[in-house]
């Protein structure tokens, strides 16, 4: 007998089994079968068709007649389906009190949840030397008014930082503000003196300390990237953080102000004092007229690359 899939399908939406659905159209199709003629008519292993009809019986979809061999018959299809959709019913029910109850318990975990935060959500903590060199990147390429920094040795490749160029030059033409503080030990280095130079000519203003505290970068006063070395390990080992914050942004920017107020303007004359020149200037007349004229040493920097 071929069944009907399509009323096959509809039998289990209304919470038959597959085996029970083929079982029942079966029996519909005449007054009564066997259990092994059902099976045959329906396609169902002989091994299983016992458990289907007593399901069915149990259901009270089939009836079954006894005798030496018992047979089994359907309940007419519009009884069947009613007290199908009774038990669907009685189910949506008890789901419907389930969901109240359970969307009572939870919708105050949920709104509370909704008023906290995690505590650390706006720092971003970075080991990877790349990962670092790219959300340095990131913060020059986010600069829209200010960049701050403080440059300090150790130096990472200063002369790659092509997107630090870039930012100066942006920021400077949309009348913005690039200023860095150096240390005056790390222009002794050829390599970083020639970036300072490149840093200078692009826009950038720039002092000198002989100390700097940290390596420090700080945009629009709202975003900071900032090395914390470890105390211990010194140098040797750092962390470098990624914050968003407005408030402690402007704390720093504050301690930059602090820092520049107090540094050297001539980037030359710093490149001799941390080399000992005092006596070079001495022998070379005419080098401080050379020092002091402007766009000689006034934005120079030697911080650029993978630095903060």
């Amino acid at each position: 007998m071929e069944l009907d899939e399509g009323s096959v399908g509809d039998l289990v939406a209304l919470g038959l089994a597959r085996y029970e659905a083929r079982v029942y159209l079966a029996l519909v199709a005449r007054e009564s079968y066997t259990a092994a003629e059902v099976a045959r008519e329906a396609d169902v292993p002989r091994q299983r068709v016992y458990d289907v009809l007593d399901a069915l019986v149990r259901r009270r979809l089939a009836t079954t007649s006894p005798g030496r061999v018992a047979r089994f018959s359907a309940v007419t299809p519009e009884l069947a389906l009613t007290r199908l959709m009774a038990v669907q019913r009685e189910s949506l029910e008890r789901m419907e009190c389930v969901k109240e109850g359970l969307a009572a318990a939870l919708q105050p975990i949920f709104s509370d949840g909704r008023t906290r935060t995690d505590p650390l959500d706006y720092i971003d903590v970075l080991r990877d030397p790349k990962a670092v060199a790219e959300r340095f990147a990131d913060i020059q390429r986010q600069a829209r008014r200010e960049l701050l920094s403080f440059c300090r040795p150790p130096l990472l490749a200063p002369a790659e930082n092509a997107e630090g160029i870039k930012a100066v030059r942006r920021l400077r033409r949309a009348g913005g503000t690039v200023r860095a503080v150096y240390t005056t030990g790390s222009l002794a280095d050829p390599a970083v003196l020639a970036n300072v130079r490149s840093f200078a000519e692009a826009g950038e203003e720039a002092r000198f300390a002989a100390e700097l505290p940290l390596k420090l970068v700080i945009a629009d006063g709202s975003l900071v990237l900032c090395d914390m070395p470890d105390p211990v390990a010194g140098a040797a080992s750092s962390t470098a953080l990624y914050i968003e914050h407005p408030a402690l942004a402007s704390c720093l920017r504050l301690a930059f102000q602090t820092v520049w107020d107090s540094a050297a303007t001539g980037g030359t004359e710093a490149r001799e004092e941390a080399a000992g020149g005092a006596g070079e200037r001495e022998d070379r007349p005419g080098r401080r007229e050379r020092e002091d004229r402007p766009g000689e040493a006034g934005g120079r920097r030697g911080l650029r690359g993978n630095e903060a």
